[in-house]
């Protein structure tokens, strides 16, 4: 366990940051190696492809109703020095990954071919996606345990163990995926079914590393049987936090999923541009987003110990390094989009569209930054409700408006995407506002005399425990 109630905030950051970003990293490189190497079945596969990976978006929803109330709940007692309480919340925890996990693959088997339909440009597409779906299934349902895992050591201030293991599991599915896909060295290709099984292949594999290191290596946290009974109040205490900010990944699969919606009147390629974009786009954010997700351990652990100064020094110093780190991929992305999209496709219709995209959307990059920082915040915090609200507020100003414009006769493609920018603006400014309300609400101000130290409101006691 780290104590990050001490110490230097930027150096904490800067800690943790890069492992949680190489995680990151490879598992966005996961969906970029599937979309690699399906790029030489035609458009259809490739749309096919990159429309089921939206559904992913959806199971990420319920991976941070899990991964967001563990980290918080966790990164509060740690504060509180209440390991029992950490414990507790770690294995009840698991037992709600087995269940979603469940879930997701019975809902995946049943809807995988009715979502297809409802967003694909035409049947190939379809059939496409369904088939990566229903193959990638078993991998999206094993990475609920992973992200709880995964959440715990966070919280406690420990990235690089989950880093390897998501580093060491995309070493396997890039090996595997072109085994499967296209049949190198065996003569049997599997075609986007490849794609799929190599996925889920290697988050099996990894979810097995994990497993060991728990049971060998980490103490703070542990697996106990004992505790695995279900106990529907830390349930509750899990998903009161975690749950809207499941929220706003519904409302990222909504936006995601309008946007192939209006592009489907421009055919699979538009869709597959689309889907390449968003996916580098989603890259090259990435290591804003591992600073921002830095700050959630590192303000829940000072909020636990009622330090609310630093709390506050967190959120200003996060802010500005995410913004300027925003700030140089968007250039990067405005003066040569066309080498971040190099090698996914051949088709120059598809390659027009993605480089067209990333041009346009990056322009909200640094304000995407602050929303990652405001978001991070308020779950250390253990309240997200208003990260959902300005989610929700996104998606009537951008999905509303975009299928209307999409009725129109002289109706573009990029102009959802000025849209988007627009929409973006909007969430960040109100993202910063309701988080400035909730720190004057939380935290007090500190007093003039400096020799007394910071008066914070203390955060509010744990439910009670049940007994095991």
């Amino acid at each position: 366990m780290k104590d990050l109630t001490n110490g230097s905030i930027v150096r904490h950051i800067l800690a943790m940051a890069p492992p949680i970003m190489v995680g990151m990293v490879t598992i966005m490189i996961c969906q970029l190696v599937d979309l690699y190497f399906v790029s030489s079945l035609g458009d259809a596969a490739v749309a096919g492809v990159a429309a089921a990976g939206n559904a992913g978006f959806l199971v990420n929803a319920l991976m941070q109703m899990l991964g967001v109330g563990t980290v918080a709940l966790i990164a509060h007692a740690v504060g509180r020095k209440d390991r029992p309480d950490a414990n507790l919340i770690f294995n009840q925890a698991i037992v709600l990954s087995v269940l979603f996990g469940l879930l997701t693959l019975v809902a995946g088997i049943a809807l995988s071919r009715a979502y297809m339909r409802s967003i694909a440009a035409d049947q190939a597409t379809v059939e496409a996606g369904t088939t990566y779906l229903l193959w990638f299934m078993p991998a999206l349902a094993l990475q609920f345990s992973t992200q709880v895992m995964g959440a715990a050591l966070r919280a406690t201030g420990i990235v690089r163990p989950t880093m390897l293991v998501q580093s060491f599991a995309v070493a396997i599915n890039i090996a595997l995926a072109p085994v499967l896909i296209t049949g190198w060295g065996t003569g049997h290709a599997f075609g986007v079914a490849g794609a799929g099984l190599a996925s889920s292949l290697a988050v099996a594999i990894g979810v097995l590393v994990l497993l060991a290191y728990f049971r060998k290596v980490e103490r703070y946290v542990a697996f106990n049987p004992a505790q695995w009974r279900p106990q529907l109040r830390q349930w509750k205490r899990v998903l009161n936090v975690g749950l809207p900010a499941g929220g706003e990944f519904v409302m990222v699969f909504i936006i995601m999923g309008v946007g192939y919606y209006v592009l489907s009147v421009f055919g699979p390629a538009a869709q597959a541009g689309f889907g390449i974009g968003t996916r580098v786009l989603g890259l090259i954010q990435m290591p804003a987003l591992a600073i921002a997700l830095a700050a959630g351990p590192i303000a829940g652990q000072n909020f636990g110990a009622g330090d609310g100064a630093r709390v506050r020094e967190t959120f200003l110093k996060t802010a500005l390094i995410a913004a300027a780190v925003m700030a140089v991929f968007m250039i990067l992305a405005q003066l040569a989009p066309g080498v971040l999209l190099a090698g996914f496709s051949n088709d120059p219709d598809t390659m027009a569209v993605a480089s067209l995209f990333l041009r346009i959307v990056s322009l909200n990059m640094v304000a995407q930054g602050l929303i990652f920082t405001c978001s991070s915040m308020f779950q250390g915090l253990g309240n997200t409700k208003p990260v959902l609200w300005t989610s929700a507020i996104r998606v009537l100003t951008y999905s509303m408006p975009s299928i209307w414009l999409s009725t129109w006769p002289g109706f573009r493609m990029e102009h959802v995407w000025y849209l988007s920018i627009a929409t973006t603006m909007v969430q960040a400014a109100l993202s910063i506002w309701l988080l400035r309300r909730e720190f004057n609400k939380r935290l007090a101000v500190p007093p003039q005399d400096e020799s007394v130290g910071p008066v914070v409101v203390e955060p509010a006691a744990p439910s009670q425990r049940e007994p095991a």
